[in-house]
């Protein structure tokens, strides 16, 4: 059996982003908030993080200060993952070298992949580390989807621990539990399914919703770990129409926003995502004022 890097609830974190730069400040308190809340694990420049619009500085600094903010009281997992190979095994290093617990790669985006490809592109990144890796399986961003049968293929390298799946198919999930049994762990991408695909055998989620819900979403993954589907899945229920307005626009619009409503100084979103649209904004408001965060 493989290393777990952790059980329950990862949060996707935000990067606070003003007029000069991140806000490694703020960065902090979001991450001592996060912990303090009980979160498993925290997981830095993903998408959630603008990953996309970060220089490479940038990214490597944020990951070092995820790093010192977290003092070792939950693992810290970078995102890495590019559509360049030589890329991505660059920065494998350099988050190594800031102290990451872990990485998390992305499939290949806009240039796409054969499966063939996608098999080749992984195995080369998880020869240039020896940190834990998790691969990101999201089509819906990427253009590029990891089949069940290149997850099998890959699940027998080594390092590589586990796959966030965001296609929101349950039956996705159970095929890759299937074909791999215990050589590789499943989290949710998806907040609005995380029940469901612990009750099949995913191990939690890798999560939006708990940048502003940390503890709710936590107790949720717990109960489900405990076996109470039940209450877990009464709880996934309950936070659905606020899921849904998280996902009203693009992510990390809407969470962003809704950090900034609560008073954290979640910050700028850099082009070209922008601001939300009225209709959308009230939806979001409306949802976490049903949960007095604002």
């Amino acid at each position: 059996m493989k290393q777990t890097i952790f059980n329950g609830c990862a949060t996707a974190l935000v990067t606070p982003i003003n007029e000069r730069g991140v806000n490694f400040d703020a960065l902090e308190k979001i991450i001592d908030f996060q912990i303090k809340n009980s979160v498993s694990a925290l997981v830095i420049c993903g998408t959630t993080g603008e990953a996309p619009t970060l220089e490479d500085c940038e990214h490597l600094d944020a990951i070092e200060c995820a790093v010192s903010a977290a003092k070792g009281r939950v693992p810290v997992i970078a995102g890495t993952g590019s559509n360049n190979t030589a890329h991505a095994i660059m920065m494998n290093k350099e988050s190594a070298k800031r102290g990451a617990d872990a990485l998390l790669w992305v499939a290949p985006y806009y240039n796409k992949s054969t499966q063939r490809g996608l098999y080749e592109h992984y195995k080369a990144l998880a020869a240039s580390t020896d940190l834990p890796a998790i691969l990101y399986n999201v089509p819906s961003r990427t253009g590029s989807d990891i089949k069940p049968e290149t997850v099998e293929k890959l699940s027998s390298i080594e390092n590589i621990v586990a796959i966030k799946e965001a296609t929101g198919n349950l039956a996705r999930t159970v095929e890759i539990i299937s074909r791999c049994q215990d050589k590789i762990d499943v989290y949710s991408g998806n907040d609005d399914i995380v029940v469901p695909m612990m009750s099949v055998g995913a191990k939690g989620v890798i999560s939006v919703l708990s940048n502003i819900m940390p503890s709710e979403t936590a107790k949720m993954c717990e109960l489900c770990i405990n076996g109470d589907y039940a209450a877990g899945g009464k709880m996934q229920v309950k936070f659905y129409n606020l899921i849904k307005a998280l996902f009203s626009e693009v992510n990390p619009i809407p969470v962003k926003t809704a950090m900034n409503l609560m008073g954290f100084d979640a910050g700028l979103l850099r082009l070209p995502l922008f601001e939300m649209e009225e209709k959308n904004l009230e939806f979001l408001k409306a949802e976490m004022k049903k949960f007095s965060l604002i």
